[in-house]
């Protein structure tokens, strides 16, 4: 009993402390930037290749989003992620084939935002993205399905408020699958900078 009442009373001056965190973003709007580290693979269609050039590996991009906090909680985003450019060429015997890729996703999701500490809270994303992963070919390198998908989008992480305006996060961004599964795959990691106003 007396570690449920040091656990409630911790909780209760947890809560107290936080009620400012989650007071200063309703009602209001924001806008945001970020890095996105990405990975990419080039295996799916390129069995047997040789190459110098890496089939596989993490690439950074940028993202830009902004929303509305309904309130304490409950916010809607959108947003747009720029997953970039890659390219892949390689031979398979004697014939050559090259793959590049243009990859970049909008989002729109309903967003939920918890406090835990004074100053951190921790938050997920649940929504829709349009994925779009132009590639382009040449020589046997060989491709198929639609460049647009539209797929569930979800997201979780934590984000730091710098002060009641500025607020720092990381997340683990999922953008769901392209119909062409070449270059950019689901998953992200996102560093991101906000600002409420």
């Amino acid at each position: 009993m007396k570690k449920t009442l040091i656990a409630l009373i911790a909780t209760a001056a947890t809560l107290s402390g936080t009620a400012a965190f989650a007071q200063d973003a309703a009602g209001t709007g924001y806008i945001g930037a970020g890095v996105v580290g990405s990975r990419y693979n080039f295996d799916s269609a390129t069995a047997g290749a040789v190459s110098g050039d890496n089939h596989s590996g993490t690439k950074a991009a940028g993202k830009i989003y902004g929303g509305y906090n309904i309130d304490q909680t409950w916010a809607v985003e959108a947003g747009y992620t720029d997953f970039g450019k890659r390219s892949y060429n390689y031979t398979v015997g004697n014939a050559a084939g090259g793959l590049n890729t243009d990859a970049h996703s909008y989002y729109v999701a309903g967003k939920g935002t918890w406090p835990v500490a004074k100053d951190f809270a921790v938050f997920g994303k649940l929504g829709v993205a349009r994925n779009h992963n132009e590639v382009t070919t040449s020589g046997i390198a060989s491709v198929n399905g639609s460049d647009n998908k539209t797929a569930l989008y979800a997201s979780v992480g934590g984000e730091y408020a710098i002060n009641k305006n500025v607020k720092v996060s990381l997340e683990y961004e999922n953008y769901g699958k392209n119909d062409i599964d070449v270059g950019r795959k689901a998953g992200a990691i996102t560093a991101g900078l906000r600002y409420n106003f």
